[in-house]
């Protein structure tokens, strides 16, 4: 699953044709509600024993792909509507943020003095790619801006 994820992610990415569009259009409503129901699984990071929990995994690349979604002007308006999205994100993103300080900080990337980035744990990056997708489906949606 996290394979065929980070697949669609790069399809997503790269231009698409109107065909394709429609096709993820389709698809975007189903990827929600993934994310809806997986997205708790990566509070379980945390615990260093759960550090390749396959279903944190999946939800880490839900969220990836739904980013580069909303991204698209054709994908966003679509999301932004859907219901439920954005309050979930915005939970997770003040669930992470107490995870995060109770114990290490998983969420967040730390930046070695060298300048260079070192990924060292896959939720590494988890909330800033939760506000991107907050931003996204604020943007230009005064019913969401006005939620958040």
């Amino acid at each position: 699953r996290v394979t065929f994820l980070e697949l669609m992610m790069v399809k997503v990415k790269n231009s698409v044709t109107s065909e394709e569009m429609n096709v993820f259009v389709r698809h975007a409503d189903f990827l929600a509600v993934c994310f809806q129901e997986k997205c708790g699984a990566v509070l379980k990071l945390t615990a260093a024993a759960d550090a390749e929990d396959e279903e944190a995994l999946v939800a880490i690349r839900l969220l990836d792909v739904l980013c580069e979604m909303t991204s698209e002007n054709g994908q966003l308006e679509h999301l932004q509507a859907f219901p439920g999205l954005l309050e979930t994100a915005v939970d997770t993103l003040r669930l992470t943020h107490l995870a995060g300080k109770q114990a290490v900080n998983i969420f967040t990337a730390t930046h070695a003095g060298t300048g260079q980035e070192e990924i060292s744990h896959p939720a590494e990056g988890f909330k800033s790619h939760l506000i991107r997708l907050i931003g996204n489906l604020c943007y230009k949606n005064k019913e969401n801006q006005d939620k958040v």
